[in-house]
C-alpha cells in the first residue's frame, strides 16, 4: 500500500499516515472529496474529476478501501419521508458501576441512531429518530427510566438540522484558508490564548469535566 501511495503522489501537500501503511496525499484527498459528493461515481468520471488516469484512480480507490480509509458505502435516506420526522438528543447520566448493562440495553433499542460517551454534566448522548413526540416520551419514561443503570436523563428536541456533512477532511480547512487569505491575521487572532477580552472572560478556555471511571470500558465495547 505504501508503494501505491508514493508512486502516485501529486502536489506538495502534507500527507497523513493511516491504517497499516497507506499515506494520504493530495490526490487521495481529492478522491475522498469527490466521493463525498457522489459515492456511486464511475472510475472513469472519478479519474476525470481528480485529474489522473483511470488506472491510477482505480488503484488508489482500491487502496483506500483495503487500508480502511474508506470503511463502507451506504445510502443516505430522507428520514421524514421514511416516517421518522422527530429527532431528539437524550443526555444520560449512568450509574458508574453499571456501564455494561447500559450498553446491553441500548443495543436493544432500534430507535437509537447514534450514541457517544461525553464529558461534562452527563455521561452519554443518544440520538434517536422516531415517528412522533409521544414515541420519545415513551422511550424516556417507560424504557430508559426502567433501566437500573440509568440515573437521570435530559431530552432535547432537534427543530431543524441546519448542516449535515457525510464527513469532513483536513483539506476542507486548507480550502477555507485559500478562500480567506487574511484569516488568522486580524487583531483578535493575534491575541495570545487566555488573554482577557472585554472583562474577566479568558479566551481559548472551556469548562471540561473529566470522564468518570467506567466510561473507558464502555467506549471499548461500543
Amino acid at each position: 500500500m505504501s508503494e501505491i501511495s508514493r508512486n502516485g503522489v501529486g502536489g506538495g501537500g502534507q500527507s497523513g499516515r493511516i491504517g497499516i501503511g497507506l499515506e494520504l496525499d493530495d490526490i487521495h484527498m481529492k478522491i475522498l472529496e469527490v466521493l463525498r459528493e457522489n459515492g456511486r461515481i464511475s472510475v472513469a468520471a472519478l479519474a476525470e474529476r481528480v485529474g489522473i488516469s483511470r488506472a491510477s484512480a482505480y488503484t488508489r480507490f482500491e487502496a483506500l478501501r483495503a487500508d480502511g480509509a474508506i470503511k463502507r458505502f451506504t445510502a443516505e435516506i430522507d428520514h421524514v419521508r421514511a416516517g421518522l420526522g422527530i429527532t431528539a438528543l437524550i443526555f444520560v447520566t449512568v450509574r458508574q458501576q453499571m456501564w455494561k448493562q447500559f450498553r446491553a440495553e441500548l443495543a436493544r433499542m432500534p430507535e437509537v441512531e447514534y450514541c457517544a460517551i461525553t464529558t461534562g454534566q452527563h455521561d452519554a448522548m443518544i440520538q434517536v429518530r422516531v415517528a412522533d413526540v409521544a414515541a420519545v416520551h415513551t422511550m424516556v419514561t417507560d424504557r430508559l427510566a426502567n433501566i437500573p443503570a440509568v440515573k437521570a436523563t435530559e431530552t432535547v428536541f432537534i427543530l431543524d438540522e441546519v448542516l449535515k456533512r457525510p464527513y469532513v477532511l483536513p483539506s476542507d480547512h486548507e480550502h477555507d484558508r485559500d478562500r480567506d487569505p487574511g484569516q488568522g491575521r486580524g487583531r483578535s487572532a493575534r491575541r495570545p490564548a487566555g488573554e482577557a477580552q472585554g472583562g474577566d472572560v479568558p479566551l481559548g478556555k472551556m469548562r471540561f469535566v473529566g470522564a468518570a471511571e467506567g466510561r473507558a470500558a464502555l467506549q471499548k465495547d461500543l
